[in-house]
């Protein structure tokens, strides 16, 4: 059933919501770009659904006119609360507003299973809130997220090239990772300096392949920290051997696929090095 909703422009200017820098804040006014988004989530009937950082809901009304089976947006900025609880009120029962530090809250704590994160997240912490979503991938059937298009380029990107990196191996290890479309920085008020891309990832039901999650951290921190040089040089304050790992020890990190990374870590947390 269509709801009768003000424009977003005016439900701002109601309630002074400026967007503001320190919170990373950039808000979509485009009705078709929010409900486009909340497509690319797929199939959302029977899905509870988290948006972090709803800001004024201009995607909260795209995924409230969805088939999702409630709506959960946390939110950090006291300033949105009358305005999400304005458009709650229309949605009897199926909007919940968390006024909360994303990067403090434990999303899957917020409601039953099946879960979902759909969010236009601010970029000041997205990369954070990732790293912390990845680590319970299991949680949630699949995540919806628009990035900075240069941290969407480096969670998608496959080894050999400068994008590829911690934030590729971290991701591709737990998820499958799809860049779905991209977003001009026109379509955000205000503007911000670069362009967007929205990113699928969905979560494999076992990682690609064995590791534990510290050492295979810790091994990535290592090579990458000093991506120009050989394995055999990089990974030496490890004390291991790229070759017990099947890895060429001329070979860089840039160059090292997510399994051999996993070898690495395997090799670390054994003590074989």
């Amino acid at each position: 059933m269509a709801v009768d909703l003000p424009p977003l422009s005016q439900v701002i200017r109601e309630h002074g919501l400026g967007a503001r820098k320190q919170l990373g804040q950039h808000f979509l006014l485009d009705g078709n770009l929010t409900g486009r988004i909340a497509r690319a989530a797929g199939d959302l009937a029977g899905i509870n659904v988290i948006e972090v950082g709803p800001g004024p809901g201009g995607l909260t009304r795209a995924l409230l006119a969805s088939e999702a089976a409630a709506v959960y947006a946390v939110e950090k900025d006291p300033r949105c609360m009358a305005a999400l609880a304005e458009l709650g009120a229309h949605y009897p029962g199926r909007l919940n507003v968390i006024e909360a530090d994303a990067t403090e809250t434990d999303l899957a704590t917020l409601c039953d299973a099946p879960r979902a994160i759909v969010a236009n997240l601010p970029y000041n912490v997205s990369t954070v809130l990732l790293l912390q979503w990845l680590e319970k991938a299991g949680a949630f059937t699949r995540m919806v997220l628009m990035f900075q298009k240069e941290v969407a380029d480096r969670l998608a990107a496959p080894p050999g090239g400068k994008s590829y990196g911690r934030l590729s191996v971290a991701a591709q290890w737990r998820c499958r990772v799809k860049p779905l479309f991209n977003v001009s920085r026109q379509a955000f008020t205000p503007p911000p300096k670069v362009a967007s891309t929205v990113v699928e990832l969905v979560p494999r039901a076992e990682p690609l392949a064995p590791a534990d999650p510290t050492a295979l951290e810790l091994v990535t921190r290592t090579a990458f920290g000093q991506r120009r040089k050989m394995l055999r040089a990089s990974l030496k304050p490890l004390g291991l051997d790229p070759a017990a790992a099947g890895l060429s020890p001329d070979a860089r990190a840039e160059d090292v696929p997510v399994e051999g990374f996993c070898a690495l870590a395997r090799l670390h947390k054994d003590g074989r090095a």
